[in-house]
């Protein structure tokens, strides 16, 4: 557990760097284009074009680190005082600080954040815009002054240090040992951490004083990747090999490495086919003198190609080291996959990749099992999810409005996945659990929605239903007989459950919040709050419309003592894995008595007028009369 609870540190730790600079990257290619075209060595020297490299690689990409780190913790306000803080920084320092904007752009922002939270509703009627304006010039002028005289000395060291390491690991030619490192943590998702807190800081510092790095290419080179996914095309079985061709082509061109990530965890030996290769590509790029003068970022052969220097040497280099990894790990792959025995579940090893990186991933949809037609005389639709409580039905309650509106007649249910009827002809469920429906049901028509509230899908099979449906009159008297006969549950949703003008600082806080006013109702027993978190961090409960829906997993239900409801109002936002969370509905349900309401709450928050409507409203009785009018 303790060990689980790391890896998720390091992980959160290696998105947040990342999150700095990500949305930076179109900064990094501009200074790179500029740099590659205008010095001395480039294509088209140019001494006053090339006076821009500088100032931007000291000064702009600094400071868009800083504001961005800023605004991670603490929207614009933080970002504006993140970046005053990382003025500090830059100006105490010849080198291109980076790794002080990366620190003094969160403390900024995180800074100015307590002290908004400090002063929350005691400043006058009046005064709100001249104490936000001279609490963050203030504290932006502090944080400066302290980061020149302290923390640039020390980050001034700390690269320097490293600077000098990694000087020392290429004269003694071990820098190809660096792969022993690099390669298992892009299985394992840690590698922003080592790129962006590293190796780029000082590849910026190097381009900036030899032209050229090849710590850049470390991380970046695709020969590994591309190596093993053409072993699984030659030797895989099953799916993985009909699905690598198409990998390789993402990966190597696309630049997306993480899509070659689950071909390795389903066969865990093949990590030592990475290592190798990458081992082999870095020998490589050593003695022929490779690296690029700028970031290669996604990591495709066409960046590589762009960012290497103009020089016929360089290209010769850079290229040799990508082939020679790719066939280094190909050879090794495949000597793995002929010698031992191979999963054949991809999307078993897609999920476990999406587990591990701790959000959902980019290209986990590349690896569902393609769909053919919806089948004809549909009867039975089923939406599913973990426990069958919370998003199945809200979803459920969606397209059973619309199946009504288009005079179908088809039954629309909800239910858990373990419990998905054998006849169910179409079954709807969130991306990331639509394997394990597919293993239980694999001759349904299966269809994947990331916004239960809204997706698009929901229109798109009404009309491909609407040329061909029968069902049979008994089967339709008898669902709107159980829709008829459920007993009114308005009495659920109570005045005392629900809590205006909250704030969090992560969706947990705001999980547990949710799970102790359940605990304190008498809904559920005390340990349903951890079955809560646990189903989040198994599937997102964000339902789309800036809606969450937090409820136990299966297992759970038995520590459900009756259902219960409490309503969250966060006018700010949560950040939900990325996506803004203003109203939080936590659930408890027991033997389906909260279907009938959740159904009214699902079509209340499919209309975003509604939700702005909730997310203003001044009272408890005002939010719940918005519902309740639905």
């Amino acid at each position: 557990m303790a060990q689980s609870n790391i890896k998720v540190a390091v992980q959160k730790f290696g998105n947040f760097l990342s999150s700095m600079v990500m949305p930076n990257i179109g900064a990094f290619i501009a200074w790179g284009l500029i740099t590659a075209l205008f010095i001395p060595t480039g294509f088209f020297p140019n001494e006053s074009l090339a006076k821009l490299v500088d100032p931007m690689v000291k000064y702009l990409l600094p400071l868009l680190i800083g504001y961005t780190g800023g605004k991670l913790v603490h929207d614009q306000r933080g970002g504006v005082v993140g970046a005053i803080a990382t003025m500090g920084v830059i100006v105490g320092s010849d080198i291109p600080m980076f790794l002080g904007a990366m620190i003094m752009g969160p403390l900024g922002g995180y800074i100015i954040k307590k002290f908004d939270q400090f002063i929350e509703g005691k400043v006058k009627t009046g005064f709100e815009m001249l104490i936000n304006n001279f609490s963050a010039g203030i504290l932006g002028g502090i944080l400066a002054i302290l980061a020149f005289l302290g923390v640039s000395p020390a980050v001034d060291g700390f690269t320097g240090a490293l600077v000098v390491g990694v000087d020392w690991m290429i004269a003694h030619g071990l820098l190809p040992l660096t792969s022993i490192l690099i390669e298992p943590a892009k299985i394992l998702f840690l590698n922003n951490a080592i790129n962006h807190g590293i190796l780029s800081p000082i590849g910026a510092e190097q381009i900036r004083t030899n032209g050229q790095s090849i710590l850049l290419l470390l991380e970046t080179n695709p020969g590994p990747g591309l190596g093993i996914l053409l072993a699984y095309c030659f030797f895989g079985k099953g799916t993985a090999k009909q699905s690598a061709p198409g990998a390789a082509i993402i990966h190597f061109i696309g630049g997306i490495h993480e899509i070659y990530f689950p071909y390795v965890l389903m066969r865990p030996l093949l990590i030592i086919a990475a290592i190798l290769g990458g081992m082999s590509g870095v020998f490589t790029f050593v003695l022929l003198g490779g690296g690029l003068q700028a970031v290669a970022s996604p990591g495709s052969i066409l960046a590589i190609l762009a960012a290497t220097p103009g020089n016929a040497g360089s290209y010769v280099a850079n290229i040799s080291g990508v082939l020679v990894a790719a066939v280094v790990s190909f050879i090794v792959g495949s000597l793995i996959l002929k010698t031992g025995k191979q999963s054949e579940d991809l999307d078993e090893a897609a999920r476990k990749m999406q587990e591990m990186k701790g959000k959902k991933s980019s290209v986990a949809g590349s690896f569902t099992k393609q769909q053919g037609e919806v089948p004809a005389s549909v009867q039975k639709i089923v939406f599913a999810c973990d426990a069958g409580m919370g998003s199945s039905a809200m979803g459920a309650s969606l397209l059973r409005k619309k199946v009504k509106q288009a005079d179908l007649n088809i039954s629309v249910t909800n239910t858990a996945i373990s419990n998905i009827p054998s006849d169910a002809q179409i079954v709807i469920t969130q991306e990331e659990l639509t394997p394990r429906a597919q293993n239980k049901v694999p001759d349904a028509y299966h269809i994947s929605v990331d916004n239960f509230l809204s997706s698009p899908e929901y229109d798109k099979l009404i009309d491909q239903l609407k040329n061909d449906h029968t069902t049979s009159k008994a089967e339709e008297e008898k669902r709107v007989s159980a829709e008829n006969n459920t007993d009114s549950n308005d009495g659920l949703l109570k005045e005392e459950n629900v809590f205006l003008n909250q704030h969090f600082s992560s969706k947990e806080e705001a999980i547990r919040f949710a799970g102790s006013v359940l605990v304190k109702g008498g809904y559920v027993e005390e340990n349903y709050v951890e079955a809560m978190i646990d189903r989040d961090n198994m599937t997102s409960t964000y339902m789309g419309n800036d809606v969450a829906i937090p409820h136990g997993t299966e297992e759970a239900k038995k520590n459900v003592l009756r259902s219960g409801f409490t309503v969250i109002q966060v006018p700010e936002g949560v950040d939900f894995d990325g996506e803004k969370v203003r109203l939080i509905f936590g659930i408890a349900g027991k033997d389906g008595t909260h279907l009938e309401i959740l159904s009214g709450i699902a079509i209340t928050c499919s209309d975003m007028d509604n939700i702005e409507k909730m997310v203003h409203a001044k009272s408890a009785k005002e939010l719940m009369a918005i519902i309740q009018s639905n």
